[in-house]
């Protein structure tokens, strides 16, 4: 199995090396494309004003002066266009992956582009709090298993899965369990400062929001000691509204009809 790693916390972060020694577990050929710099929070965003520089770092390991997207899109186009990976994992990210974090998460977006490309993807992230030490044997442990059990079976055009491991011990993980994306009510932290000639600036902050998770959501499994899979899909298309909507203008149709 030929497999790309990237990640969104840049080249020289800590998670990309557990994430490599998962990956070797299960394959000699692996290849890693990931951002020169820290990337958090870029989302789905590619460069479009400015070129991309890459940085050879070792046998088959890039820096790319770009987002996660970036990398996973020059990985699969460019360097490895002749022979496509038959997976991407992105991660191991320092911090938690779930809920409505996936809107912002550059490590996920890395997922979302091999998903786009074909190439069936996986996100990791380990749930550190701020300040915390990070459990990285735990993920070195549990992903291989489970990463082969997902990369076995067939997965649907337009997915990816996205894991969450709680920051615990090896022992002290309960298990896993097959989740829905939670939701999290959000205050975001925007910082007013003023800059010695008295200029104000301001900072985005670290998030505060309600951690709380309903059943069977990845908020509430993460909480209890599981380990989160959560499978997602890039049809953003919302049915319930689709039935709304349709019946909404049929019925203008029939007014004008009439």
């Amino acid at each position: 199995m030929r497999i790309l790693l990237s990640n969104d916390d840049g080249i020289n972060a800590p998670g990309l090396k557990a994430l490599e020694a998962i990956a070797r577990q299960l394959s000699n050929d692996i290849w890693i494309v990931a951002p020169e710099l820290d990337q958090s929070g870029a989302s789905h965003s590619l460069t479009l004003r400015d070129p991309l520089r890459l940085r050879e770092v070792a046998d088959k390991t890039f820096a790319l002066s770009g987002t996660p997207t970036d990398c996973v899109l020059f990985g699969v186009n460019h360097l490895m266009k002749d022979q496509a990976p038959d997976l991407v994992l992105s991660g191991v990210n320092h911090g938690a992956n779930i809920a409505d974090d996936i809107t912002y998460s550059g490590t996920v977006a890395a997922a979302m582009e091999a998903s786009l490309l074909h190439v069936p993807s996986i996100a990791i992230s380990l749930c550190v709090a701020p300040g915390a030490s990070a459990h990285w044997s735990t993920v070195e442990h549990y992903l291989p298993d489970i990463i082969s059990k997902i990369s076995s079976s067939v997965m649907d055009p337009y997915t990816l899965m996205n894991i969450n491991v709680p920051n615990l011990s090896s022992d002290s993980i309960k298990g896993v369990q097959v989740t829905h994306q939670g939701q999290r009510n959000y205050q975001d932290q925007l910082h007013e400062c003023t800059d010695p000639r008295g200029k104000k600036y301001y900072w985005i902050g670290i998030v505060d929001h309600d951690g709380r998770g309903e059943p069977g959501t990845d908020l509430e499994a993460v909480r209890d000691g599981f380990i989160s899979v959560t499978p997602l899909s890039l049809n953003f298309t919302h049915e319930k509204s689709l039935t709304r909507l349709n019946q909404l203008f049929s019925k203008d149709k029939t007014d004008e009809a009439a």
